[in-house]
C-alpha cells in the first residue's frame, strides 16, 4: 500500500498525517519515508458520519474513484453499513456531461451498482426539496469535499407522491419482508420530520418510528411486528397524507 502525504511543521517534531480509515499500515508497523520529487494525483475520500469501514469496502471505493474519474462522486446507501449485507452500491455523479460507466465498474468490481447521473443545480434542487436525498447525504464518502445542505423549501405536490411510496406497506402488509416494511416507514418518517423542519438522521428517525407506532425497531427489521402496528401507521398515513393534500392545494393556488 502507499500513501502520499505532506509534512506538517510539529512545535517539537515534524510529522505526517495518515488517515485512520485505511486498507494497510497498521500500527506499530515500520515505514520508510522517502521524498518524491513529481506530485501524484491521490484521490483522498471524504467522509461523513462514518467512523469505520471494512478495509476492503474503502479498496473497492478507490476503484470506482478512479473508474469514474470525473466530477463529484458520492457513495451511500446500505454499502455503508457495517458487515456485507447488501445487494448492490448505490453511487451519485454529479456532473454536467453524463458518461455511462456503469457496466466498466461491474466488470471490474464485480458488483451490482445502482448510478443516478445529476446536474449540480439537479442536485441542489433535489436537497432542498427530498428528505431521501438530505438523508443519503448524512452518511456518505465522497471524492470531494461536500458543500452543506441548502435550506429546505417544501414542495408539497412533489411530496404527495412521494408518499404514496410507503402507501404499499398498508396493502401489501403480509406479503412485504422486514427490510421492505422498514424501508417504506422510513420513508414516511423521513417526509414527516422534513415538514416538521426535524434534524435527519437514520437515528432520528428510528426514535421516531418507534415512538410514533409503539415498536420496536429491530422487530420491524425482522419483520415481526403485530396488527397493531399496522393500524397505528393506517392512522397516521392518513391524517399525514391529507395534511400534505390540503397544503399541495394551497401551495399551487397561491403559484
Amino acid at each position: 500500500m502507499e500513501i502520499i502525504s505532506k509534512i506538517s511543521k510539529g512545535s517539537k517534531m515534524d510529522q505526517i498525517y495518515i488517515p485512520k480509515n485505511r486498507t494497510g499500515l497498521n500500527i506499530g508497523s515500520y515505514v520508510k519515508i522517502v521524498q518524491i520529487e513529481e506530485e501524484k494525483q491521490v484521490i483522498k475520500p471524504y467522509f461523513y458520519d462514518i467512523k469505520e469501514i471494512e478495509p476492503v469496502k474503502l479498496e473497492i471505493i478507490d476503484k470506482i474513484f478512479k473508474i469514474i474519474n470525473y466530477g463529484a462522486i458520492i457513495i451511500t446507501g446500505s454499502f455503508l453499513e457495517k458487515g456485507f449485507n447488501f445487494k448492490e452500491i448505490d453511487i451519485l455523479i454529479i456532473t454536467e456531461d453524463k458518461i455511462n460507466v456503469e457496466k466498466k465498474i461491474k466488470d471490474e468490481i464485480k458488483i451490482d451498482v445502482h448510478i443516478v447521473y445529476m446536474t449540480e443545480e439537479e442536485f441542489k434542487r433535489a436537497l432542498t426539496i427530498d428528505p431521501i436525498w438530505r438523508l443519503m447525504l448524512k452518511r456518505c464518502i465522497s471524492n470531494k469535499r461536500l458543500q452543506p445542505l441548502p435550506k429546505t423549501k417544501p414542495d408539497f405536490r412533489y411530496l404527495d407522491i412521494q408518499i404514496i411510496k410507503s402507501n404499499q406497506l398498508i396493502g401489501n402488509f403480509n406479503y412485504l419482508n422486514g427490510k421492505e416494511k422498514y424501508k417504506l416507514t422510513r420513508n414516511l418518517m423521513a417526509i414527516y420530520l422534513f415538514l416538521k423542519s426535524k434534524n435527519l438522521s437514520k437515528k432520528k428517525i428510528d426514535e421516531e418510528i418507534e415512538k410514533k407506532f409503539k415498536i420496536d425497531i429491530e422487530d420491524l427489521r425482522d419483520n415481526i411486528v403485530s396488527k397493531d402496528f399496522l393500524r397505528r401507521y393506517k392512522n397516521f398515513y392518513s391524517k399525514f397524507e391529507n395534511e400534505i393534500i390540503k397544503n399541495a392545494a394551497k401551495q399551487k393556488k397561491a403559484s
